[in-house]
């Protein structure tokens, strides 16, 4: 998967991190005539995107990321034959579940008509709510996946800000009547890590039921390593290399190049570039603020999870946690520093639809919940509890468990300070001024060097938009 080679050559630009952002940096530099060099600090490239067997021989797990829809939804991606490296998209006959305490379920679809319909009374909001977002949305993923910058399609996305721009609260509860529309959309605004009540959480929600309706919430046939493994391939086969075991303590220490780029978090940066940026530009790096952590359980089991709704049993991913009331209730609690007892929990259940992760009969379990930045609280009753709760009996099917605490999935990935997984707070004061408030977030007061992780726009996701973008704007420099 990487190469541990020495390279004499001086490279036309060196990327720190081989993250999807990094390894996107690197291909866009590639495909441009560019020499590039990518130095990664653990065994193995891809970062978020890396699977291991991390319960019992034979379960494959995703450390991080599982369900990739932006991935698939990105225009980068889209624009590299990732099929031709061995990615293979799988797609869960049911994107997402969202099951009640009475046994049934709201589900998002991939047709907007069959979706509303399984809304009741809202079946009307719902589609004029995501009907026209569907309609446009490449236009409306191009302009999201990246920076602020002109756009001759002011009407499509003055249209998403209508709605985008709000808090998901009060986007759910005016848009919609009843309680499991409501409950469907504050699940998917949960993936912004900040509020429901915060604007703009709605954006988050209305974004990823786009991409649902649209390419669906694929996993990655044989885990999101796979998919990390062929971007390396393709950037190999441009003649790029990466550098694995090539942990970079200074920016003075990598292969001289004219261009630097850094899929790293400001904190980081600070640390290995500090001396090369001015003290003004280090202040405001040091300003940049991180938000809650994850902690993430994976589990070996004999048997599937014993849902009780059956609409669980064919989804990709399940949200957990109730009504809208609940899920937000359950956000506020982190943002307070407290660790909710009923946590909103995360589950992705890929080995029903990818044989390969587990032995023949059994299953692979990837979940997470939001615990405050730095927790140190073991969350695995918790969670175990809120599955429990919607599928009785699903401790029996147990037969291993790893859980990660934040301080875990730091160390497992620098980039994941305090076990922040988005690269960063995601709202108004942040999301498109991250790292710091420039016309090019990518560039620094060196010339030379360039931020390129989910610390700028678009953040974060496994998208690759964020290296795309960098390389760009190191190009055009």
């Amino acid at each position: 998967m990487t190469l541990p080679i020495a390279v004499s050559e001086r490279p036309d630009a060196v990327v720190v991190g081989s993250g999807p952002n990094g390894l996107a940096a690197a291909i866009t530099l590639a495909k441009a005539g560019r020499s590039v060099v990518v130095h990664e600090a653990e065994p193995t490239a891809g970062g978020g995107t890396r699977s291991e067997a991390l319960t019992l021989p034979g379960f494959v797990h995703d450390v991080c990321a599982a369900v990739l829809p932006l991935a698939v939804g990105s225009p980068f991606l889209r624009s590299v034959p990732l099929d031709r490296y061995g990615v293979t998209f799988i797609h869960p006959t049911i994107p997402l579940a969202h099951p009640f305490d009475d046994g049934s379920a709201a589900v998002l679809l991939r047709s907007v008509d069959e979706t509303a319909a399984a809304l009741g009374p809202d079946a009307v909001a719902y589609r004029r709510l995501m009907g026209p977002l569907v309609d446009e949305w490449e236009t409306l993923i191009g302009i999201l996946l990246g920076p602020l910058r002109p756009t001759r399609h002011v009407v499509t996305l003055a249209r998403f800000g209508l709605s985008g721009l709000r808090s998901a609260h009060g986007l759910a509860t005016s848009a919609f009547a009843g309680a499991r529309a409501r409950a469907l959309f504050g699940g998917l605004a949960i993936h912004a890590i900040i509020p429901l009540e915060r604007p703009p959480s709605a954006a988050f929600g209305l974004v990823l039921a786009l991409l649902g309706h649209t390419v669906g919430w694929p996993v990655v046939q044989g885990g999101s390593g796979q998919f990390a493994a062929a971007l390396v391939a393709l950037l190999q086969s441009l003649g790029g290399k990466v550098i694995a075991n090539s942990r970079v303590d200074s920016i003075d220490d990598v292969l001289p190049a004219r261009t630097v780029l850094l899929d790293l978090t400001p904190r980081q940066i600070l640390k290995i570039a500090g001396h090369r940026l001015p003290l003004g530009y280090r202040n405001r790096l040091d300003r940049y603020r991180h938000g809650p952590g994850a902690f993430k359980v994976d589990w070996a089991l004999a048997g599937p999870v014993p849902w009780r709704a059956p609409e669980c049993h064919l989804a990709g991913t399940v949200h957990l946690g109730g009504t809208i009331e609940e899920l937000a209730a359950s956000e506020r609690a982190v943002w307070r520093d407290e660790v909710p007892d009923r946590p909103v929990v995360l589950v992705t259940q890929p080995s029903l639809f990818d044989p390969s992760r587990a032995p023949a009969g059994q299953h692979t379990l990837w979940a997470y919940c939001h615990v405050p930045h730095g927790s140190t609280v073991d969350a695995v009753d918790r969670i175990e509890a809120q599955i429990e709760r919607f599928a009785p009996g699903f401790r029996d099917q147990i037969l291993a468990r790893n859980s990660m605490s934040p301080a875990a999935l730091e160390k497992y990935n620098a980039n994941y300070i305090g076990g922040d997984i988005n690269g960063g707070v995601e709202d108004f004061k942040q999301l498109w001024t991250r790292p710091v408030a420039r016309l090019n977030p990518y560039i620094t007061p060196d010339p030379s060097l360039f931020i390129c992780s989910s610390s700028t726009p678009p953040g974060g996701g496994v998208h690759g938009m964020c290296g795309y973008w960098a390389a760009r704007a190191a190009l055009d420099r």
